[in-house]
């Protein structure tokens, strides 16, 4: 059996992951690619862009090994990103101006989504090609390369749910990413979340994506003051 084979290993879930968000954006024209999302201030075709940044950065990554011992996991990585005080506020910001200045470059989305396309294949090739235990370098920590898959995945399914607001129509994400990214959040959360949330909206909701209603802060306890796990 393969790692592809397998649709819980690293390489598996980061296939299923990118198969399912580039078979949506395989579908968008460029005039939806001007519709909003739910990434604030963000059209689509910035988004895409956005997750072009990340497929080539995981090919950075891929191609980037090292001896040094990893200093994070699939989970514990999330832990840089929860932009709660103003220095992560500003970072995104800056994340959030870059990715729409540079998208709008393109004339045309077909040409952006050429792009994508192609990069993420070349990711999907260079994963079927990588040890899962090699260590690898990227975003300033070292994880090891099917860690490093794994949060792409996660990344990946959380951005591939805000193409449905308000888009519709469009291919869901997977099964696989979907519960790659419960598994995340209930890692960061040190518990399995307990409240029936399905996995689009715990996803929602424990990257500040969905507020939290006084029923569910009531439920989650002190945990509530947590959310967003990260954002």
């Amino acid at each position: 059996m393969t790692r592809v084979d397998n649709p819980t290993s690293p390489n598996g879930v980061l296939h299923a992951a990118y198969e399912a968000f580039m078979a949506a954006v395989r579908e968008i024209d460029d005039e939806r690619s001007w519709a909003p999302t739910g990434c604030t201030g963000w059209a689509v075709r910035d988004l895409v862009f956005h997750c072009l940044s990340d497929a080539q950065r995981a090919l950075n990554a891929l191609h980037t090994p090292t001896d040094a011992p990893p200093d994070r996991d699939a989970v514990s990585y999330w832990a840089d990103w929860r932009q709660q005080d103003a220095e992560g506020k500003e970072r995104a910001a800056q994340g959030r101006r870059f990715a729409r200045t540079v998208a709008g470059m393109f004339l045309h989305f077909g040409q952006l989504r050429e792009l994508y396309l192609e990069t993420t294949a070349a990711v999907l090739h260079a994963a079927d090609h990588a040890d899962p235990a090699q260590h690898v370098v990227t975003q300033g920590h070292v994880l090891s390369a099917g860690d490093l898959l794994r949060t792409l995945a996660v990344e990946a399914t959380i951005h591939h749910l805000d193409l449905g607001v308000p888009p519709d129509g469009l291919p869901g994400p997977s099964p696989e990413g979907l519960g790659e990214v419960r598994r995340t959040l209930d890692g960061l959360l040190g518990r399995p979340v307990p409240l029936p949330w399905d996995d689009g909206h715990y996803a929602r909701a424990a990257t500040g994506r969905a507020a939290l209603t006084p029923a569910e802060r009531a439920a989650l306890g002190p945990d509530a003051a947590r959310f967003p796990l990260f954002g």
